[in-house]
């Protein structure tokens, strides 16, 4: 830690600097009090770390510079004189993550309650005003009771100071939320702001308003994990991209989610010493990925075939489980990855799909990570609750988030892609740099059997034999028009490839592609929580 004092020797100084030395040693220690033993000790019995022991299991050792440990609020009212503690109920700092530098605050739940009043937002929005200024990264961790009802408007204009920062760094710097406690009412929606948020499983809980609440209202009785837990923000709701088991386990995924990421939106994403051949063909695939297009199987599988051995990392993975995202490396560069999950719903993309993908493409393009695109899917989710839902309005999100991508686009189309489904995975059309297709692709506006029916509603009707009759033309309409050569005569297709060498066609690319410009005149973007 940055506390350490030097001299430590009292024969080293004069004795009105040893006192200095020895008040601000004491101040320092009182600092890291919080709010007293007894309530760290209960901190610890709910199974969550201190603030401090937070930032410091986050951080490379010995590297956290704390920032305004001494400032206390200044509400009088309320018997809020004789509650005051050094730093107040948050802890600021920098320091540095895989030895690159980044600012964290960590809400102090032991100080009432980490509750957000004028001078805890004061030290969030310095931190951050002096991320985006540095060009690092900003991590909050998040366990907080919410805006101090004693200091009134005080609070909810600190609040709306930290919305604003949260969307004017929103596409310059990264922004990562942990929730690690409660997070209730306006205070959630800084971490809905950010660009990843994480949250811990039992003891972390994101809510506008609470179960009593609700109950009063709405006569819904609703206990406060299932309301807003992990597994309902990570399953149901989409808020939490992650949901892990214990704070450290969080606070790991955190430094993995940051090896793929650079600092800020002029730089590259950092690149590793490869580890895993680049020639490597891809030979599990074709075992992986039946050919049969109705049978399912794991995405999951084929990425993890395609990229640098271990390096996939998924985020989202608990929602809108029909669309995979996430983070991978090839030949050790970082890449964004998006792609249909064959396994869920035959890898349809209905509303939920359709946000969850946008918002990962427009987060790479905002920090420069190029984009493969691996295509399996029949088409959007049909019905009425999709539709009136407004399956339209957000099916035009991914295609705005891939004609607006300026990173290289890689797309590569496995077995089927018909009708919009086709056009906004990242087609040529929308930008795609590269777009390839396996030998036993399916291209076309609908599915072989779809197409049949409808164009040839007559002869079937007339047909002895409608089963029959319906079976030989679906044969005759794939052969004829739902594989990859017509659409790679038209050029919608660069190239038919053998999946085994989907991984080095991808590298090659990545490797052309690194000097890729934008257009004339670029359009910089934040990163709208879609």
């Amino acid at each position: 830690m940055s506390n350490e004092l030097t001299p430590t020797h009292k024969a080293d100084v004069s004795e009105s600097e040893w006192e200095a030395i020895e008040e601000l040693r004491r101040r320092r220690e009182r600092s890291r009090e919080g709010g007293g033993k007894d309530r760290i000790e209960s901190q610890h019995e709910k199974g969550k770390m201190t603030a401090y022991e937070r930032i410091e299991y986050l951080l490379d050792p010995g590297t956290f510079r704390e920032i305004a440990p001494f400032s206390e609020h200044r509400c009088t009212e309320f018997g809020m004189d004789d509650k005051q503690f050094p730093g107040d109920a948050v802890v600021t700092g920098y320091g540095e993550i895989h030895g690159r530098k980044t600012f964290v605050f960590a809400h102090d739940f032991t100080v009432l309650g980490g509750s957000v009043g004028e001078v805890v937002a004061d030290k969030i929005c310095r931190v951050m005003d002096q991320a985006v200024d540095a060009g690092v990264p900003v991590i909050g961790l998040n366990d907080s009771g919410g805006a101090r009802i004693q200091e009134g408007v005080d609070s909810l204009g600190g609040f709306a100071r930290i919305f604003k920062r949260n969307t004017d760094a929103s596409g310059v710097i990264p922004q990562i939320s942990c929730i690690m406690g409660p997070c209730a009412g306006g205070a959630t929606y800084s971490p809905a702001l950010t660009d990843f948020t994480f949250m811990v499983d039992q003891t972390s809980h994101m809510m506008i308003t609470g179960p009593d609440v609700i109950e009063t209202v709405t006569g819904e009785q609703i206990s406060m994990a299932e309301l807003g837990g992990a597994t309902a923000h990570t399953n149901k709701s989409g808020v939490a991209h992650m949901g892990y088991r214990t704070e450290t386990d969080a606070l790991d995924g955190i430094r993995r989610l940051l090896s793929y990421l650079p600092q800020n939106n002029m730089e590259d994403p950092p690149t590793l010493d490869p580890w895993d051949d680049p020639d490597r063909t891809c030979d599990r695939l074709t075992e992986i990925v039946p050919t049969d297009a109705k049978k399912p199987y794991d995405m999951n599988d084929a990425i993890g075939e395609i990229v640098d051995e271990g390096s996939f990392f998924e985020v989202h993975d608990r929602f809108a489980r029909s669309i995979v995202v996430g983070f991978a490396r090839l030949d050790g560069q970082a890449v964004g990855v998006v792609a249909n999950q064959p396994r869920a719903m035959a890898g349809t993309i209905d509303i939920d799909a359709s946000a969850k993908a946008a918002r990962f493409v427009r987060f790479c393009d905002s920090y420069n990570l190029p984009i493969i695109t691996l295509v399996d899917t029949p088409g959007f989710l049909p019905g009425t609750d999709q539709e009136h839902n407004g399956i339209i309005r957000h099916g035009a999100k991914l295609i705005y988030a891939y004609a607006e991508a300026t990173v290289p686009l890689l797309t590569v189309i496995t077995r089927k892609a018909y009708g919009g489904a086709y056009i906004v995975m990242g087609s040529k059309e929308l930008g795609a740099d590269r777009t390839y297709a396996w030998p036993t692709a399916e291209l076309a506006v609908l599915g072989p059997k779809g197409a049949v029916n409808i164009l040839y509603r007559k002869e079937l009707a007339a047909a002895d034999d409608t089963d029959t009759k319906r079976e030989a033309l679906i044969e005759e309409y794939r052969e004829e028009f739902a594989n990859p050569y017509k659409p790679a005569e038209r050029g919608y297709i660069d190239n038919v490839i053998e999946p085994q060498v989907t991984r080095r066609r991808l590298i090659d690319d990545l490797d052309l592609l690194n000097t890729k410009r934008g257009e004339t005149h670029p359009k910089d973007h934040g990163n709208i929580p879609l």
